[in-house]
Parts: structure tokens; C-alpha cells; sequence
């Protein structure tokens, strides 16, 4: 996130995420299981759980004292109006996927953090947009 927010990283950022490892791995373990039961129904409703929790982590690096199960409320609410768009980014890279898979998994290692910072531009992008806000009424 220093990277995209334009701020000075460090290399013990990269350690910094363990801080809050109890709570991440909680948020995980419950979105998976979200997603899991979703897909049960179809895959079509698990792939679009997936998508309404895609912004938990960020949001839990923004808000180190938000819990998981307010961060997956957070990033349901959030992804309000906003999933069709994280779907169609999504699409963009799979093409520069297999081109990495063609290159033995070499050429991920300029795709991942690409496709992160990206992420985080979009989670930017709908925090700070009105319509985000006004999704959290309609979710309620």
C-alpha cells in the first residue's frame, strides 16, 4: 500500500502484516467459508461473494481495530455498486496470466505486485468516492 499511496516502503514492511495476524486469519477463515457456502448455491453467487470481500485486508491495514467480521461487513458494503468494475479489472489480467504461464511463472513476479498495487488504487478510489456511502444504506 506505501508503494501506491506514493510513501516511503521499507523493508520491515513486509513483516508488518504479522501485527494483526489473529484477526487476518480469522477474516480469511470466514470468507472463505462465506464463499464456500455461496458457491454451494452456484458458482456464479460464490464468485460474487468473492468480489464483495475482495477489500477486507485493505481495510484492515487502513483500521488495525476493526474486527474481521466488521471488516467483511465493511467490504460488502463497499463493493456496493462496484463489483462489475472489480470484475472487468479482474478480466484485464488474464490475459497477462497466461502470458506469465508461457514464461514458467517468471513473469509473476512483475505481475503480482502490479495486480496489488492495482488493488489498492481501486480500494482508494471507492473509499473515497460518495457512491460507496450511499451503498452502505441500501446493504443495511
Amino acid at each position: 500500500m506505501a508503494i501506491a499511496r506514493n510513501q516511503k516502503e521499507d523493508i520491515k514492511q513486509i513483516f508488518e502484516g504479522f501485527n494483526n495476524f489473529a484477526n487476518c486469519l480469522i477474516a480469511y477463515l470466514l470468507m472463505a467459508l462465506y464463499v464456500i457456502l455461496w458457491s454451494l448455491l452456484f458458482i456464479i453467487p460464490g464468485i460474487i461473494a468473492a468480489i464483495s470481500y475482495s477489500m477486507v485486508f485493505y481495510i484492515m491495514v487502513d483500521e488495525p481495530e476493526i474486527g474481521p467480521e466488521a471488516a467483511l461487513r465493511k467490504s460488502k458494503e463497499m463493493m456496493y455498486g462496484y463489483k462489475w468494475k472489480f470484475f472487468r479489472l479482474n478480466i484485464r489480467f488474464f490475459g497477462w496470466s497466461l502470458l506469465c504461464i508461457l514464461t514458467l511463472g517468471i513473469g509473476f513476479l512483475w505481475l503480482i505486485p502490479y495486480m496489488h498495487v492495482t488493488y489498492v488504487k481501486f480500494y482508494e478510489d471507492i473509499k473515497n468516492d460518495p457512491l460507496a456511502e450511499i451503498g452502505s444504506q441500501y446493504s443495511k
